[in-house]
């Protein structure tokens, strides 16, 4: 396979965006890192992982150079980029989320069980990419992508966004602790699921939705693009299930000229 795989959200369709949310297939990388991985940090091979952000460029039409990603920690921290940005300097900065209102760029954040989350607003083109673990989460990195994406974009916006694929609830098993952090950051009640002899288990995906409806977004604005990262070793790589040697997804979103 010579092209990057890639899953889309039929609502960023829609709405002119181009996207993905890239799956483990279709690069170059071996071993635990095969095929289509986005991280040196892990242990790849520095030419496999510019190989494989160079199809990840191409699948989004722009240069393998203008496509954008941090030193993510967690945490909530926003940074806007556009065609000047090096992509070097960038890779540096500490943060979660990228936002960009320049259509010669790509958005993206890297995930290996954690929540991607790609949003965009139909009137400016402007789009953010944010990386939602559930240490993120709590922090608050859905709240600050989109508070980004508004200050980016202007007074008059209508969001959408698109929820990728991650850790499952019926994979992702919790301690009390934390699931009694979910449930105190989670504007629903029903995120935390107790199962009798067993420890908690979250559902990410009900709690980002929930996150991205607490901050104005309508339900028919949010996309759930399918597929658990743990559950599914054929198509995705997982942090919970391989441990810390493995591959690292890349999601991404390219802004929207005014014209398209």
């Amino acid at each position: 396979m010579n092209h990057a795989e890639f899953l889309t959200s039929p609502l960023l369709d829609r709405a002119g965006f181009r996207h993905a949310f890239f799956t483990r297939n279709g690069g170059v990388s071996s071993g635990p890192f095969e095929s289509l991985s986005f991280s040196l940090a892990v242990g790849d091979e520095p030419d496999h992982v510019r190989e494989n952000l160079t199809r990840a460029a191409a699948a989004l039409g722009i240069e393998a150079t203008k496509l954008f990603f941090l030193s993510q920690v967690h945490g909530s921290a926003v940074h806007v980029v556009d065609s000047r940005s090096h992509r070097d300097e960038v890779q540096r900065v500490e943060g979660d989320a990228v936002a960009s209102g320049d259509p010669r760029v790509g958005c993206g954040v890297r995930s290996a069980d954690c929540v991607p989350v790609l949003l965009a607003d139909r009137v400016s083109g402007a789009a953010a990419a944010v990386h939602a673990g559930w240490r993120g989460v709590i922090a608050g990195a859905v709240e600050a992508g989109a508070a980004a994406l508004r200050q980016l974009a202007g007074a008059r916006v209508d969001l959408v966004a698109a929820i990728g694929p991650h850790i499952s609830l019926e994979a992702f098993e919790v301690s009390d602790e934390v699931a009694a952090e979910l449930l105190s950051a989670s504007p629903d009640p029903g995120v935390v699921q107790s199962r009798p002899g067993a420890r908690p288990h979250v559902d990410l995906r009900r709690l980002v939705r929930a996150k991205l409806l607490a901050q104005g977004l309508r339900l028919d604005c949010i996309d759930d693009v399918p597929g658990c990262t743990a559950g599914d070793p054929a198509r995705f790589f997982s942090f919970r299930r391989d441990g810390a040697r493995s591959g690292r997804h890349l999601s991404a979103i390219v802004p929207r000229g005014l014209d398209g």
